[in-house]
């Protein structure tokens, strides 16, 4: 199922389909979430979304037209998505060349270096975070170095929380599940060392810092009109269409979650954004190197623990 290629925080892959004739429902697997690193589950639902994007990407690419349905059951807040699919309609292209771009669509967590994102192709990310009832905001220089302490601060909130790192240990550890997690080749040495600070994921790996990477990185924040569940859920929608636009156009993403994780420096992101919206997501953009086969996928979970049949 392509939504099992979708990204995710820590690639917890925290979402549950359920098939019943032609009606996909997405539900929010809890067992997947740890409440030390995400208490109110936005980065899991926004990951969810993701996930929905992907699935919406495969149905038009063959040829299918679904009804989406967002949060289809107030009684129930862990349904998130009814996706039913009620006739047959035009393949449409961009979803074709989506399709082909999810299987080797990955994140990047190595120094960005060479030549910045042109203004063509992030107005081509931007749009397509656009086209998705998103916002995308590309900081100015200034507003990269308040973002930096926004994320050392961050950083260094989190390190001192042992729930947070319990969680981290969690899913990038020896013990973590077999599936989710982040796999060993693709954690860094050490956080990048620039302007904007990189998650210490606490191992040791051949991923080394690059001077230049401050001139050569773009950061922006993927926010929106409110911060409730069914924004956080649009949010992973834009993000999917985003990255899979940002592939297709030579161009890597990485998501830096701990701002929007601690209170104070959320709060810091709304100021950088002048209270025009509400962070869901910092991103990083770079040019991809088109010599580097780029680091190995994650892994995912069987289908058979991710979709019920019914």
């Amino acid at each position: 199922m392509t939504a099992g290629y979708a990204p995710s925080i820590h690639n917890t892959q925290p979402w549950r389909w359920r098939l019943t004739g032609n009606t996909l429902d997405l539900y929010l697997e809890r067992s997947r979430i740890r409440d030390g690193t995400d208490p109110a589950t936005r980065l899991a639902t926004l990951s969810c979304g993701v996930a929905v994007h992907h699935a919406r990407v495969s149905l038009a690419a063959h040829g299918w037209h679904a009804t989406v349905i967002r949060m289809p059951e107030e009684a129930d807040p862990d349904h998130l998505v009814r996706l039913h699919v009620d006739r047959r309609s035009p393949i449409e292209l961009p979803a074709v060349l989506h399709l082909r771009t999810v299987p080797w669509r990955r994140t990047d967590r190595h120094p960005v270096t060479g030549t910045p994102v042109g203004p063509p192709d992030l107005a081509a990310i931007t749009a397509a975070v656009t086209a998705e009832g998103t916002w995308l905001h590309t900081l100015s220089a200034d507003q990269v170095f308040e973002l930096a302490g926004a994320a050392d601060h961050a950083r260094r909130a989190e390190a001192g929380e042992p729930a947070w790192r319990a969680d981290l240990a969690y899913w990038t550890g020896g013990d973590r599940p077999a599936g989710p997690g982040i796999p060993d080749p693709a954690i860094p040495a050490r956080a990048t060392r620039s302007t904007v600070p990189g998650r210490d994921l606490g191992h040791h790996d051949d991923l080394t810092g690059s001077a230049e990477h401050d001139t050569a990185a773009i950061f922006a924040v993927l926010h929106g009109p409110a911060d409730e569940p069914g924004d956080w859920l649009r949010a992973g929608e834009a993000l999917s269409a985003a990255w899979l636009t940002a592939a297709e156009h030579g161009v890597s993403v990485l998501p830096h979650s701990a701002p929007v994780e601690v209170l104070t420096t959320h709060q810091a992101l709304r100021v950088i954004l002048r209270s025009t919206g509400y962070p869901y997501l910092v991103l990083r953009l770079g040019a991809i190197d088109p010599a580097d086969p780029g680091p190995p996928h994650a892994p995912r979970l069987p289908a058979d623990q991710i979709i019920e049949r019914s």
